[in-house]
């Protein structure tokens, strides 16, 4: 039975999903302090686990309320589409945190470093091994996302699913690139700000890679179930924009911290 209502705003049923998120968060950092200390793992896969459960019943319940109930309206999803455009932002000013930190100390190198760049005792990867091969990588997924994004705009059903498991394809591989240079690295984070700066602007992004690519097999996903059309699909837009972001980031990460910065 569906219910009228004389406005076009979604207000939104109580929901347990903001509560057991925070609890499964609260239980992951509390895990990796136990984890760093100790050496436990079982407090931070129980973390882990509430937190993906809470994640698939909460992605459940937005998919049905917007493919089903149709509760994502014109207006609703106007102001998804703001939500989504300041959450990138945030993301953009935490990366900048991080490159603040890592020009701070390169282009000053403090008598600690020998007054130096990169520090003494610390080898950097070659910019034109597999970091260019990431770039390589991470360019030729943003082609085939835009690729995904017109086909499903054109109504093109096989096309979008080819180019959307393409972008999938790369994601991975990716990170599988991504890992290899950590196994190979020879140095760890901690030594010295370099290693501190490179681990932690390279890994987070990593983990924004592991999130996007989790963003697009979801949305593959519904596309294979016929949840998008060529005028509702925002949920396909809003990783396509999620996507481009963390490629841009990438382009900024490999000019500054491998090329520049070895």
């Amino acid at each position: 039975m569906k219910i009228h209502s004389n406005h076009p705003y979604h207000l939104v049923n109580y929901s347990p999903w903001p509560l057991t998120g925070s609890i499964g968060a609260m239980t992951v950092t509390s895990g990796m302090v136990l984890w760093f200390h100790k050496n436990e793992l079982y407090l931070f896969q129980l973390g882990t686990f509430i937190l993906l459960l809470t994640m698939y019943q909460w992605w459940r319940d937005i998919v049905r309320e917007s493919s089903f109930q149709g509760k994502h309206t014109l207006k609703v999803t106007e102001g998804l589409k703001l939500g989504m455009i300041l959450f990138i932002v945030s993301e953009v000013l935490f990366f900048i945190s991080l490159f603040w930190s890592f020009f701070h100390s390169s282009l000053a190198p403090t008598i600690e470093l020998g007054m130096i760049w990169p520090p003494k005792g610390i080898k950097t990867f070659d910019p034109l091994g597999i970091p260019l091969l990431n770039t390589t990588i991470l360019l030729c997924s943003g082609i085939t996302i835009t690729w995904a994004h017109h086909s499903l705009m054109n109504n093109l059903y096989y096309q979008t699913s080819k180019a959307l498991s393409l972008t999938i394809i790369l994601g991975v591989y990716f990170t599988m690139m991504q890992a290899y240079e950590y196994l190979e690295a020879s140095f760890c984070i901690s030594d010295s700000i370099y290693g501190s700066s490179f681990f932690m602007a390279t890994g987070f992004h990593g983990i924004h890679v592991i999130i996007g690519t989790m963003f697009l097999t979801i949305c593959l996903m519904r596309h294979f179930m016929h949840h998008f059309s060529k005028n509702h699909h925002f949920g396909f837009e809003a990783a396509a924009w999620y996507w481009h972001f963390v490629d841009v980031v990438w382009l900024f990460l490999y000019i500054s911290i491998y090329w520049w910065g070895s």
